[in-house]
């Protein structure tokens, strides 16, 4: 089964200096048809103005990605991690027993695009950690690069769930295929651009989700697109 999350049907949350998609409920968005999809808690679509963000604020028993799209987001935590973030680099944070942390524009003349994806841990009360990762265009060009796994393997970061998240770069004329094991199931989210996804067409910011589906298979369109996928258990 196949079930398209629209771009469009997503909640939002606009405060001006935060224009925020939510694909699960989330905050004051709540839709009890989209909670999230197995332990895949939050996909946010981000947008904030220069100079601005969030400030520091507590998270606990919870794994969080960032991936930016566009400009720089800066980062802070109570581990004493400090970093800014661009388009290609993956950020995980550990929540565990409980972190603080901001996150604001670099910028001061140019907008941040960026998603916030949260995944739902193994176990609660982990020691709090971090980890951050670049992966070039190149990485993702035509095929399925491994951003991140619950072991890290081949380069990509750790995650403390029995997951595994995938990007990929197609331009019209590639094709890449995924299988899906049984039992697991997938989600996939469009960051930009167009592609097909088992014959339906997918436009930035859709989503959907697969279960007793054989594959993953996309297909580059014209003007190419970047798409996430998540291999969950």
């Amino acid at each position: 089964m196949l079930q398209l999350r629209r771009a469009d049907e997503r909640g939002r949350t606009n405060h001006g200096w935060l224009d925020s998609y939510h694909t699960f409920s989330f905050a004051s968005y709540h839709d009890p048809q989209y909670m999230g999809f197995r332990t895949l808690r939050v996909i946010n679509e981000d947008r904030v103005q220069p100079g601005r963000g969030f400030g520091t604020h507590p998270h606990r028993d919870m794994e969080i990605l960032s991936y930016v799209l566009e400009g720089g987001l800066q980062h802070r935590d109570s581990m004493g991690n400090g970093s800014i973030i661009h388009p290609g680099d993956v950020q995980r944070m550990t929540a565990g027993t409980g972190v603080t942390h901001s996150e604001f524009n670099a910028s001061q003349q140019k907008p941040v695009h960026f998603l916030q994806i949260w995944i739902l841990p193994e176990c609660v009360g982990l020691t709090p950690g971090y980890e951050q990762k670049h992966f070039s265009e190149a990485d993702k060009k035509g095929k399925l690069r491994l951003l991140a796994s619950r072991e890290g393997r081949d380069g990509s970061i750790t995650v403390h769930q029995d997951m595994n998240l995938y990007a990929t770069v197609l331009d019209l004329g590639d094709t890449v295929e995924q299988p899906i094991r049984p039992g697991r199931h997938a989600w996939v989210q469009v960051a930009w651009g167009e592609v097909v996804l088992n014959g339906q067409r997918l436009t930035a910011g859709d989503g959907a989700a697969l279960s007793d589906e054989p594959w993953v298979r996309l297909e580059g369109q014209p003007g190419g697109g970047e798409v996430l996928v998540f291999d969950l258990a």
